[in-house]
């Protein structure tokens, strides 16, 4: 007897074929329609074990038919396939109750194991009920495998509170990856709190962490709430965990282990209904070894790891991620860019140290130094060649390239006039057309750091506010 009958919807006849060869094969009894209308019709006849759909039908799209094949027959495991490679698509498919969401083109040896699992879990099993389809943008991008991956996980991860751990290099993208968990998942009406271990020093991460009670030390001259209670009902995002000293990392095992924690000098414990997303850039294991992470708070935080592939590892992703980035500096004013061919076959040729981020900042320096509206090669070269400026290294390579990219900037402006003189007036239309994409391109090279970016243009920090304001200049923080 066949262990099950399975439902197959897609308009596209070659992968009908392909599915029924493939699944018969696998000693299943397969039905295959090309539209929407008859595999509902199937469905509410009380036909099939398992549905597995194409997204995007003639009649309908799968998701507006998913919520109505789950209330009609919650038991019933649907498996949703889709060319639309996002990260939303993956959302969506988990939100409305999909058992399983699988890019194309996907593995045969893998769809035949996700079916024989679902069929084989217990048919009471349901999934969360679908909520509303409020999202905003995409944060993430990119129809690489390696990303495909990502999205299937997080679309698993979406309705759980398990404790996630992050790894990934610098600039890979580890707090958008935490804001997505939180944002699109069941707390997400809740606060998301994130703190920078190696941003604090040492001795104050425990009351940053926990809060402190008046007189609890020198200078506690009020009760101070920490980052646990700020996130209450919501997301805590550890960034950077591996920079955590020993005594905070003890505090930090006893939440996770009993729930609860205590402020610095406080005696009542907390009862913690927190979220825990931690990340870091070093590998922790190393870090056990050498002494310097606790082995148990390890296995506590490691729950779900999730690795983030550099951008080196996913150079296919580049040119879907510099439109994204063009789109969105032009919604912040900046004017529309675009690259031609060639310039975004160098930008794949580019090894990219600084990942994702460096490409971020170079769009953002593109936008806003570049009157051309088509970026060349050569111009996307030169750029690259500056890796301070992508970086954000020590200041004064950091000035250096900035200075040059200012130099070509004004190279560019006056070559558009070619052999006639500018016209009248040419100080204050270049200190106009200057001044604003100068001020972006450093607050870029700072990544929004004011203080910094004063220093390197020599202004007074107020002036430079002010200058923020009066041009109405994004400033950008960088993060991940």
């Amino acid at each position: 007897m066949p262990p099950g009958n399975i439902l197959v919807a897609d308009d596209d006849a070659a992968i009908r074929t392909v599915l029924n060869q493939a699944l018969s094969r696998a000693g299943y009894e397969v039905r295959s329609t090309s539209n929407a209308a008859t595999l509902w019709r199937w469905v509410s006849q009380g036909e099939g074990d398992l549905v597995i759909t194409d997204v995007v039908m003639p009649d309908e799209n799968a998701f507006d038919l998913l919520p109505r094949i789950k209330k009609l027959r919650p038991e019933l495991p649907v498996i949703v396939m889709s060319a639309q490679n996002t990260f939303m698509t993956a959302v969506r498919a988990s939100e409305r109750g999909a058992y399983e969401y699988l890019p194309k083109p996907f593995d045969l040896k893998e769809l035949i194991g996700i079916v024989g699992r679902a069929l084989a879990e217990p048919k009471e099993r349901t999934r969360p009920a679908a909520k509303p389809d409020d999202f905003e943008s995409i944060p993430l991008v990119g129809r690489s495998p390696a990303m495909q991956e990502i999205y299937r996980v997080l679309a698993r991860l979406m309705q759980t509170d398990l404790t996630v751990m992050i790894s990934g290099e610098s600039g890979t993208g580890k707090e958008l990856v935490a804001r997505a968990l939180h944002d699109y998942g069941k707390r997400r009406s809740g606060p998301f709190v994130a703190i920078n271990m190696a941003a604090i020093p040492r001795d104050l991460i425990e009351s940053e962490l926990f809060g402190h009670e008046k007189g609890a030390f020198t200078g506690a001259n009020t009760r101070s709430s920490g980052r646990f209670e700020q996130a209450e009902g919501g997301t805590l995002f550890l960034d950077e965990i591996g920079d955590m000293p020993m005594e905070a990392q003890t505090r930090l095992l006893r939440v996770l282990q009993q729930g609860e924690y205590t402020t610095v000098g406080g005696r009542t414990p907390i009862k913690a209904d927190v979220r825990i997303i931690a990340a870091s850039n070093k590998d922790l294991r190393i870090l056990i070894q050498q002494g310097l992470f606790r082995e148990d708070l390890f296995f506590r935080l490691n729950v779900v790891p999730l690795r983030l592939p550099p951008l080196r590892e996913r150079i296919e992703d580049v040119p879907d991620l510099i439109r994204h980035f063009f789109a969105q500096v032009e919604r912040e004013g900046l004017p529309a860019k675009q690259l031609d061919q060639a310039a975004l076959e160098r930008l794949k040729r580019h090894r990219w140290p600084g990942n994702v981020r460096e490409l971020e900042n170079l769009a953002r320096r593109l936008a806003a130094l570049y009157p051309q509206e088509t970026i060349a090669a050569a111009v996307v070269d030169a750029e690259l060649s500056q890796p301070a400026m992508v970086s954000g290294a020590d200041e004064p390579r950091a000035e250096e390239g900035l200075s040059a990219a200012v130099e070509r900037h004004l190279t560019s402006y006056f070559a558009t006039f070619g052999d006639t003189l500018p016209p009248p007036g040419l100080y204050h239309r270049i200190l106009r057309e200057i001044e604003h994409p100068l001020l972006s391109v450093t607050l870029a090279a700072t990544r929004g750091n004011q203080i910094r970016a004063a220093d390197l243009l020599g202004v007074n920090r107020n002036t430079l506010r002010k200058k923020i304001r009066d041009l109405e200049i994004q400033v950008f923080r960088s993060s991940g």
